[in-house]
């Protein structure tokens, strides 16, 4: 049984296109008080190729991702901007593809109506549903605050075929009973699941007695895997060297290198070409703002900790230079915060992506300084050095809080969760999962 049902994304992507065709068969009839063939087929071929771009709009918005309770609370108001960047890319579509014969105002106002109280419907009670499982038992064995991540949203989460009626801290353990005890909760509670730390030591001696219950059709979870495929990071609870040796490698990957690599250059030079005609506006910008300089150079961790230097349009006071530091919210100009959180800022880099000095997707690289820090205070930090590093990555479009400038170890620890993440997982279509997302954010200028 699983417990992440990998087939999600597809269900959604299927009753989303279902959804989308049957909101425009039921505009037409309504607008048109019945519905003949000539009418519908006429709608249809323009209304797929508009679909087809709603869907891929549904995936940069992250509407196809993992369904955790973080993401059910902010559902109506991400379906609802999807939803409005939609109506914009079909209204251009007809207005600049004017080669159907058809200007369907209402007909996409009500498309879109349509569509979006279905979608959210489907969502919130069609999908659950469609792929509705009778819930089992489980016990969750294992201590830490990734466990209690683990059981609040797998308690809160009607998606996941699992419920955890105890969990077991083991730093809570004392007494001599407790294998008796555990054993008698496995009973009285009908489990189905163990969900385990097998890396705890202190479970060594309950294996014996774990090892019988095969016999009874139990099953067991690693809960390290469990939470790696619900929340999309590594618990770093699980970072030792022996985890680093059996999943982190350096080794080249021939073809996922070629691709990646001429995927960077091809790329780096189509929007490096279109954005030099932004530059002449960006020079000015700056200039009025805060005169000169216009660049600034830093010096970045880069592979295997080698330093490099990244160039950046300045978004500070000059006097600062975009230097790490302290808190620099009063540092940032006026016309800085706008590049900033527009991403314009880093356009230079795309020429140190040609260079090789970063790709396009990787950890972003930090500074000297802070780095000299986490790698004193935080175990293996520098493993995220252990690939190139990249003007977007895995941390930057899952991760809310980033620190900027300043010292913050916890949300670094979970920025690295991320970063480890995406390092043992990375793949073309990791990759480009990782720019989709980036796509929504340099639209909704929410730039980290």
């Amino acid at each position: 049984m699983q417990i992440v049902n990998k087939k999600e994304a597809i269900i959604l992507f299927f009753g989303d296109v279902i959804i989308f065709f049957f909101s425009l068969w039921l505009a037409l009839l309504i607008r048109y008080q019945g519905l003949d063939t000539e009418t519908y087929f006429s709608h249809l071929q323009p209304f797929s190729y508009i679909f087809l771009v709603w869907v891929i709009v549904f995936f940069i918005a992250g509407l196809y991702d993992i369904h955790t309770t973080i993401l059910k609370g902010k559902l109506p108001s991400i379906v609802f901007n999807a939803q409005l960047a939609n109506s914009v890319i079909a209204v251009l579509f007809f207005y600049f593809i004017p080669y159907f014969g058809i200007t369907p105002k209402t007909n996409l106002f009500i498309t879109l109506s349509v569509s979006f109280v279905l979608v959210l419907f489907w969502r919130r009670y069609g999908y659950k549903l469609a792929s509705y499982r009778k819930k089992q038992n489980a016990i969750l064995l294992a201590s830490g605050d990734e466990s209690v991540q683990l059981e609040k949203e797998i308690n809160s989460n009607p998606r996941y075929g699992i419920n955890i009626v105890s969990r077991i801290d083991l730093d809570q353990v004392k007494n001599t009973t407790f294998e008796e005890d555990f054993l008698g909760k496995i009973s009285s509670h009908n489990v189905s699941f163990i969900i385990i730390d097998f890396r705890d030591d202190r479970l060594t001696p309950l294996f014996k007695s774990l090892y019988s219950l095969l016999f009874l059709r139990m099953q067991f979870i690693d809960m390290h895997d469990l939470y790696e495929n619900i929340f999309n990071r590594i618990p770093l609870s699980l970072v030792r060297e022996d985890w680093i040796l059996e999943n982190i490698t350096n080794c080249p990957k021939p073809i996922y290198d070629f691709f990646k690599r001429a995927i960077d250059i091809i790329s780096a030079l189509i929007l490096a070409g279109a954005s030099t005609a932004l530059y002449p506006f960006v020079f000015l910008a700056i200039w009025w703002d805060d005169h000169f300089p216009i660049f600034i150079r830093q010096y970045r961790v880069g592979k295997f900790n080698h330093e490099i230097k990244l160039t950046k349009f300045r978004t500070m006071a000059k006097s600062e230079q975009g230097q790490w530091g302290g808190n620099n919210d009063n540092r940032v100009t006026r016309i800085g915060k706008y590049l900033r959180t527009s991403r314009i800022d880093e356009l230079p880099q795309l020429w140190n992506v040609l260079r090789g000095d970063i790709s396009l997707i990787g950890p972003r690289p930090e500074f000297s300084e802070p780095v000299k820090c986490y790698s004193r205070d935080i175990p293996y930090y520098n493993i995220r050095h252990i690939i190139k590093p990249g003007l977007s990555g895995w941390a930057q479009i899952n991760h809310e809080k980033h620190p900027h400038h300043v010292l913050d170890k916890e949300e670094t620890r979970n920025k690295l969760s991320y970063d480890l993440y995406y390092i043992k997982n990375r793949s073309l279509m990791l990759d480009v999962k990782i720019a989709l997302r980036t796509i929504k954010i340099l639209l909704s200028f929410a730039g980290k």
